[in-house]
């Protein structure tokens, strides 16, 4: 009994710097997130695969408490208690699915990748390893994606060594030949390092120096241009018709971050806007649950999660796969779109709550991993 408490302290504590070391932000370093499900197989009972499954989270989203705690202007209680609740759904998963009998066990740890990829469990899977695909296979696609999953299955049985050898001469190839993901040709990804007023702050001052952005970016040669999430605050006839008549005369179209309101709550959208006028063209499909979804409270300030609705969207002939903030964390909204074989990947964000964390870090590395795996050309905003 000593020796196996002493075996699970050594693999939690492993466990914690494998969560630690891949989602730091750095996307060539993903791939060390794969030796999660050998450590899950390797623990001696269902206690420690819950114990090693929490420390792998836990340290992956370390920087939810600070988060929240500065979302909230809070200490760092409410961010704690937040961060355990979210860990529940994947140490609970693979502790209930962990099993001693090594033959069962490739079946078990495929059903929980599987179940953390996909709502309700997957609503806060983040840190999934499957993200990992993007690094391993830059280019496969769906084949990718099957070649990493066979992999993941590999690594929880007896040839987990040789399958770790392969993986890893995968990874070092990729890492040797990395590239970027292509920026599509006369798009522009607009940074802004507006903090805490961006989204809040909309008045007129406010939008004629996004105005003046978007103009300055097209006298470089931008056809289309990116503003982060939240960058108009509310959309209303209003915002349309100002950012409409400033538009007026230019071959521009601008995709802006903006708020619905209606009775019943808020979508978090992404809004498109040109000469001729604008509309909204996405609406998110996961927003951040506690902060913005709250359906257990039955709080009607909330935003609404459209889940599966809206996976691409069309504009100008292109086929668009927005991804906001929170959905570049998880794995289903950017499956779900590339089942739609979309032209452009936009991920946009609005990150200063992230201040001193690597969260947007994480963020822009994921949404590069699955542009890279896909080949698909990938546009990135962030406020911070």
């Amino acid at each position: 009994m000593r020796r196996d408490h002493v075996r699970t302290a050594a693999l939690t504590s492993v466990a914690v710097a494998v969560g630690w070391i891949p989602w730091s932000g750095q996307v060539v370093l993903l791939p060390v997130a794969l030796a999660f499900p050998v450590i899950w197989a390797l623990v001696p009972n269902r206690a420690a695969a819950g114990l090693v499954s929490a420390g792998y989270f836990l340290a992956a989203s370390r920087g939810l408490p600070q988060g929240v705690a500065t979302f909230y202007s809070s200490d760092l209680w409410p961010g704690l208690l937040l961060w355990f609740v979210a860990s529940i759904s994947f140490f609970g998963v693979h502790a209930v699915l962990w099993t001693s009998t090594s033959a069962k066990r490739p079946h078990r740890y495929l059903a929980s990748a599987i179940l953390m990829a996909l709502p309700p469990f997957g609503i806060t899977g983040w840190a999934h390893p499957i993200t990992t695909a993007g690094v391993l296979f830059p280019g496969w696609g769906w084949w990718g994606l099957a070649a990493t999953t066979a992999g993941l299955i590999g690594l929880v049985t007896r040839i987990w060594p040789a399958v770790a050898i392969a993986l890893a001469g995968a990874w070092a190839w990729s890492a040797a030949t990395w590239t970027d993901p292509k920026l599509p040709d006369s798009w522009r990804g607009v940074d802004l390092e507006m903090g805490a007023s961006l989204g809040r702050e909309a008045d007129l001052p406010r939008q004629r120096d996004l105005i003046a952005t978007v103009h300055s970016a097209a006298n470089d040669g931008a056809g289309f241009v990116v503003l982060p999430e939240s960058a108009l605050g509310f959309w209303t006839p209003t915002v349309e018709r100002l950012w409409t008549k400033a538009l007026d005369g230019r071959s521009l179209t601008v995709i802006a971050g903006a708020s619905v309101v209606d009775a019943d709550g808020y979508d978090n959208v992404l809004v498109g806007m040109s000469a001729g006028g604008g509309r909204v063209l996405y609406r998110e499909r996961m927003p951040v649950p506690g902060s913005m979804w709250r359906p257990w409270w039955g709080d009607s300030e909330g935003a609404r999660a459209d889940f599966f609705a809206n996976p691409v969207v069309i504009l100008d002939g292109r086929k668009l796969a927005p991804l906001i903030c929170y959905e570049q964390l998880i794995a289903w909204p950017v499956l779900q779109s590339m089942l739609y074989d979309p032209d452009v990947i936009v991920a946009v964000g609005n990150g200063w709550w992230t201040a001193n964390t690597s969260i947007v870090a994480i963020q822009r590395a994921s949404a590069e991993a699955w542009a890279r795996l896909f080949a698909k050309p990938l546009v990135i905003s962030f406020n911070t």
